[in-house]
């Protein structure tokens, strides 16, 4: 129950600068809502979503994002209660609710008995970054794509998405235009970046969202014919080494999936460490 001087809301243009100030107190691990923000002014035209606040008073303590992810900003557990009925009435067009694994893990024990079960639940994701170059060597053939890649890119954009989601991206409304569309707008931004042989992608990796503060990878993926070569590291050495020698962003972050070993020494070989714990509940 909300106290006093407690109030819900949606966010809009006005709240803008607010918004991003709360996203700041912790801006790598708020990156996506962060970059969301800025490019939307909180516009739910182009938002595709809304972005709900809770004040105290007149300032602004904790908020969600709400449109295909929800995603808690700078929330503590004992704030989700604040957005859980709002989190209910758009529980039919959420795909994935994703942050802080306990912030996460709270909002779910309201909502659940009101929500489709999860198609897939991951509860404990390390989120990792790193701010400076790497110091092992960058795979010299990894680059940023053009859009004359695309043809031999987006499939292995679908192989990636279809391993690591566990259903193609190919089987959403509208097929693969949107998604082919989504790598296409990566591609023209110069966050792409792969590399290839004469049988297509071999590694390959994209920048999901950018802030003045941070850099979000997703997408990291080698052909499975290549893999066991080191391929992963090298790949990510060289991405890390073109985010922040570029100037795109001082700090690259990622979250993966705890049990993936692999994937998890190759991030701790090119120098990434833990700051935080994800959960992603994907519907």
């Amino acid at each position: 129950m909300l106290r006093t001087r407690e109030q819900v809301r949606v966010l809009g243009p006005g709240d803008r600068d607010a918004f991003i100030a709360l996203a700041e107190q912790d801006p790598v691990v708020n990156v996506f809502a962060d970059y969301r923000a800025r490019l939307t002014n909180l516009d739910e035209r182009w938002l595709g979503g809304q972005v709900w606040g809770r004040f105290d008073g007149d300032r602004l303590v904790a908020g969600c994002h709400l449109g295909a992810n929800l995603v808690p900003v700078q929330c503590t557990p004992d704030d989700v209660g604040a957005f859980a009925d709002v989190a209910l009435r758009r529980r039919n067009t959420v795909g994935t609710i994703v942050g802080p694994a306990d912030v996460v893990a709270a909002l779910w024990e309201l909502i659940e008995p009101r929500w489709s079960r999860p198609r897939e639940l991951r509860l404990d994701q390390p989120h990792l970054e790193m701010g400076r170059v790497p110091t092992i060597a960058a795979d010299p053939h990894v680059r940023v794509t053009t859009p004359l890649d695309l043809d031999v890119l987006y499939p292995a954009c679908v192989a990636m998405y279809t391993e690591e989601v566990g259903v193609s991206p190919e089987n959403d409304a509208g097929g693969g235009d949107l998604y082919r569309a989504r790598i296409q707008q990566l591609i023209g931004r110069g966050w792409s970046m792969a590399s290839f042989d004469d049988q297509g992608v071999v590694f390959k990796a994209e920048v999901a969202c950018v802030t003045p503060y941070a850099a979000q990878v997703q997408g990291v993926w080698v052909r499975p014919d290549r893999r066991g070569e080191g391929l992963s590291s090298s790949g990510m050495a060289a991405v890390v080494s073109h985010v922040i020698g570029s100037g795109m962003a001082p700090v690259v972050s990622l979250y993966v999936n705890e049990w993936n070993t692999p994937a998890r020494a190759a991030y701790a070989r090119v120098g990434f460490v833990q700051t935080a714990t994800f959960a992603t509940l994907m519907f």
